[in-house]
């Protein structure tokens, strides 16, 4: 939209940078699992999603445009990078310590708009899911400790606002098919059926599945 103000970055261009910024953290991880440093990959890096309002931020002085009164935050955290070991078994030579600081988090865009304006969201956040999703099938080629290195994403939402639409499985949203995050059942299911529900998933899969 022409009124909203918002300022993004190219998500694999600050895909590319948050790992260059991670270059020694990766080389450390190569070192400490005994691996050889030449390791061309491929790297697998996991990332979580987070989009969520940031409450009110308007000035009540000064002279400049006048603005909404609420921004939202798109960004991403990665919390591990692994990589297949000589017996083909995933090494994981990063994790993050502290996955909900601020100080991983690396914003992609931060816009002036309501987290409630849906039809401004999706404008604003759709060039970059577009970029997310042609990432999900591609690999991106990086330097790294002067070798050249393959990387594939893996992206999680698990840090939406639970009030955001998003095009995602599970209880990711509030307007989720879903009753729970252990059971397969729906919201058409268990309005018919209270009774006979299991838990159909382990915590690991819970993990890899959201």
């Amino acid at each position: 939209p022409v009124d909203t103000i918002s300022k993004r970055f190219r998500y694999d261009a600050a895909l590319v940078s948050t790992l260059k910024d991670m270059e020694e953290d990766i080389l450390e991880g190569l070192k400490s699992k005994d691996l050889e440093e030449y390791l061309s990959g491929p790297f697998t890096v996991v990332i979580k999603e987070s989009c969520d309002g940031m409450g009110d931020v308007s000035e009540k002085h000064g002279c400049g445009p006048a603005v909404p009164e609420k921004a939202v935050r798109f960004s991403f955290t990665i919390m591990t990078i692994s990589v297949p070991n000589s017996k083909n078994s995933s090494v994981r030579v990063f994790e993050e310590a502290k996955p909900n600081s601020e100080l991983c988090c690396k914003p992609v865009c931060l816009m002036l708009a309501d987290e409630s304006d849906h039809e401004t969201l999706t404008a604003i956040l759709g060039p970059l899911i577009a970029e997310r999703e042609s990432m999900k099938s591609s690999e991106l080629l990086l330097e790294i400790g002067g070798i050249l290195r393959t990387f594939k994403f893996i992206f999680r939402g698990t840090g939406y606002d639970e009030k955001l639409v998003r095009e995602v499985e599970g209880l990711e949203a509030s307007g989720s098919v879903y009753i729970c995050t252990l059971c397969d059942a729906t919201r058409l299911e268990a309005s018919q059926n209270l009774v006979f529900h299991s838990i159909t998933r382990s915590h690991n899969e819970n993990l890899q599945r959201y």
